[in-house]
């Protein structure tokens, strides 16, 4: 209750005093209901393009606005507590947080001909995102089409760029535990990455020894807070529980106001429990898996794959693999 209170004081400050209960109104059913804007149109007797654009509006007003607050920049000291968080919850150490590409549903935009059509025949527009183990996005790239290939996403995302030019403001390596070997701060992926030096993914293949199996589990335990974002974001605006029919700006605007909102309710009301665990993530379709890459990223992983075996080791982690 105490973040609809700010949002919509939010609203106010933007709107005009007329228009800014309906407004609210509006934007709270469209995005927690999943009404069309046609059904608001009937409810609120406005007309259709009204309707639209003070959904757009606000939408485009809680970005600019609620952004640094709620998905701020990130810094050395904000990837230092992710990385603790980490390996207190996930017992995974040196993990800055989970990474994953989703592709929501929209209708296909006017005069976009296939550029929305993904590899699971539906249109949809691509949601990479980093989330830390309080289930919270710490970056967002929105806006790929969905007939992009997924290792082309990730390359040409702002978090490539950062990484590729060293502008990512990652800690420094260190050894894992007592060993001398200093090991990269990196994301935890699934097969859609590529292995690089700060992202690590699954091995591939089935048959993998005892230590490669174990990585696995251990990895997927990280990245699991990136699915259960999703989830709870699909849960809390169901929005996302049908095609976004409006056009490609206006879709964008949808999630990125969605995300910002996500980290707002989270930081105020905090998460029901229920909502981490009885999670359906449908309306999300994950990225295509990437091919492995056999270049030096693998030894980081090996280190990783040695040190849950050795002085990193859970005592029932041979049970689950």
């Amino acid at each position: 209750m105490y973040a609809r209170a700010v949002i919509f004081f939010v609203i106010a400050e933007l709107i005009g005093h007329v228009e800014k209960v309906v407004c609210y109104r509006c934007l709270n059913i469209y995005l927690g209901s999943g009404n069309s804007i046609t059904d608001l149109h009937l409810k609120f007797k406005r007309g259709k393009s009204t309707i639209a654009y003070m959904i757009q509006r606000v939408c485009r007003a809680i970005w600019t606005n609620l952004l640094r607050d709620n998905i701020p920049e990130l810094t050395i000291e904000s990837f230092q507590t992710i990385a603790s968080d980490f390996d207190v919850k996930a017992n995974f150490p040196h993990c800055v947080g989970a990474i994953d590409g989703k592709h929501i549903r929209v209708c296909n935009p006017a005069h976009s001909g296939s550029l929305f059509y993904n590899y699971k025949a539906f249109f949809s527009i691509v949601l990479l995102a980093i989330v830390d183990s309080n289930y919270k996005f710490v970056f967002v790239d929105i806006g790929a089409y969905g007939k992009e290939c997924d290792s082309t996403i990730l390359l040409n995302s702002k978090l490539y760029e950062l990484m590729i030019n060293n502008n990512l403001p990652l800690p420094q390596p260190q050894p894992l535990s007592d060993s001398n070997i200093p090991t990269p701060y990196v994301f935890v992926g699934d097969e859609a990455f590529g292995l690089s030096k700060h992202i690590m993914r699954p091995y591939g293949g089935k048959n993998l020894d005892l230590q490669q199996k174990v990585f696995n589990y251990r990895l997927s335990r990280a990245r699991r807070y990136v699915e259960c974002a999703f989830g709870i974001m699909a849960n809390k605006w169901r929005i996302f529980h049908r095609p976004i029919d409006v056009s490609y700006d206006f879709a964008t605007d949808i999630m990125k106001a969605c995300c910002v909102l996500h980290n707002f309710v989270a930081d105020r009301d905090g998460f029901r429990q229920r909502d981490t665990f009885a999670i359906s993530v449908d309306e999300f379709l994950p990225i295509q898996p990437a091919d492995e890459e056999q270049t030096a990223p693998n030894v980081i992983r090996q280190h990783f794959a040695t040190y849950f075996m050795t002085r990193g080791t859970l005592p029932w982690q041979l049970k689950k693999v």
